[in-house]
């Protein structure tokens, strides 16, 4: 067992006795400020969540105030605020689409006014939070401009970031949603020449397929990496989901360098736990993400997938960081730096902070 696999097996013991553990404030990653990281004394779970929904599909949502503490006792710094980009009818009980089947779950701008109302009104300190346009229909891309230049109006300069949004999600199938046509992502060019200018990345949730055709819906990424090259793409969940749950990572991996080695300007993001279940809860397929994100270390971003529903609480948050954090344990020095310590999302969107060194990296 390594050491870092034996300090953080402390760390959560201790945790669980006490019930808390030390963070650092935001103000310590200010690149004038900045000491260095002890993994042996520090906590393992990552300070940044590039995948945090803020607003349920439908129904209550965790007050905005109330997340902003969940952030600070976990020690985030550095969020992403993700409505939801398809709602549920205001008339339905329901508040997750797999539970209300033949319920239409539609695009909408309304979670992202919500967010950006909370978000004026809070001011928050302790984290420093990204607001994203999570309302495009990638199928239907004609209003996208316009919905940008309201935003621009209504909220001018707050929104730096796009997504998540759906080129295809097979879980919402049953809730009228299908998979983009080819056709329609030649349409995109006037909204994606808008986020190239102002170097806003666009986080896009595509299936790679399903256990019974693994890459079915390889070739819808394949097509957006081709026409939009010089764009700052992040393909979330590196393509996987529940339907897609036994997916040899051996090819799973080898597809994913291909695409980072073709593509200067993709990054993957590494959020939900379902990847954790299913693909990093052995030791021998573990270590070959493990080599794989050490190998790509500067194209990898954490986040949860939590999704803010009123439903939930802060336990269940806590649980996610932790379970999606698992995997940090393992990984190197300049990984666990540029993954859970943040400096990747920094860089990404060139903000006035830096991650702290690891203590005792040559």
């Amino acid at each position: 067992m390594s050491n870092h696999l034996i300090t953080s097996v402390v760390v959560v013991i201790s945790i669980f006795i006490t019930g808390c553990t030390s963070y650092r404030e935001l103000s310590a990653y200010h690149q004038d400020e900045t000491q260095c990281f002890d993994r042996q004394s520090e906590p393992y779970t990552s300070v940044v969540d590039t995948h945090l929904h803020f607003r349920p599909f439908g129904g209550a949502a965790i007050p905005f105030a109330e997340i902003e503490e969940y952030l600070d006792k976990t020690g985030v710094r550095f969020v992403n605020v993700y409505g939801i980009g398809q709602s549920l009818p205001i008339d339905s009980s329901c508040t997750y689409y797999l539970d209300c089947p033949g319920t239409p779950a539609l695009p909408s701008i309304k979670n992202d006014f919500v967010n950006a109302a909370n978000y004026l009104r809070e001011k928050p300190e302790g984290a420093h939070m990204t607001l994203a346009m999570t309302f495009p229909d990638l199928a239907n891309p004609e209003q996208v401009v316009e919905q940008i230049k309201l935003f621009d109006t209504e909220y001018p300069g707050l929104f730096k970031w796009m997504g998540e949004v759906n080129l295809v999600k097979q879980a919402l199938f049953n809730n009228h949603h299908k998979a983009t046509p080819l056709e329609s992502i030649k349409e995109w060019s006037e909204f994606m020449a808008i986020l190239r200018e102002r170097g806003i990345p666009i986080a896009i949730h595509s299936d790679l397929g399903s256990n019974s055709d693994p890459t079915k819906y390889l070739y819808l990424m394949e097509e957006v990496l081709k026409l939009y090259p010089e764009n700052k793409i992040v393909w979330v969940h590196m393509g996987l989901s529940k339907e897609l749950s036994t997916f040899d990572p051996d090819k799973h991996i080898q597809i994913m360098k291909s695409f980072l080695d073709s593509n200067k300007n993709l990054m993957l993001d590494i959020s939900w736990r379902v990847i954790n279940d299913n693909y990093f809860n052995t030791t021998q397929s573990r270590e070959k993400y493990v080599d794989f994100f050490n190998d790509y270390s500067d194209r990898i971003l954490p986040g949860t997938d939590f999704v803010a529903a009123r439903t939930k609480n802060y336990d269940v948050y806590e649980e996610e960081l932790e379970v999606n954090s698992r995997i940090n344990q393992y990984l190197s020095d300049e990984a666990f730096r540029n993954i859970a310590l943040g400096q990747n999302y920094i860089r990404l969107l060139n903000l006035d902070y830096q991650a702290p060194q690891i203590c005792g990296q040559s």
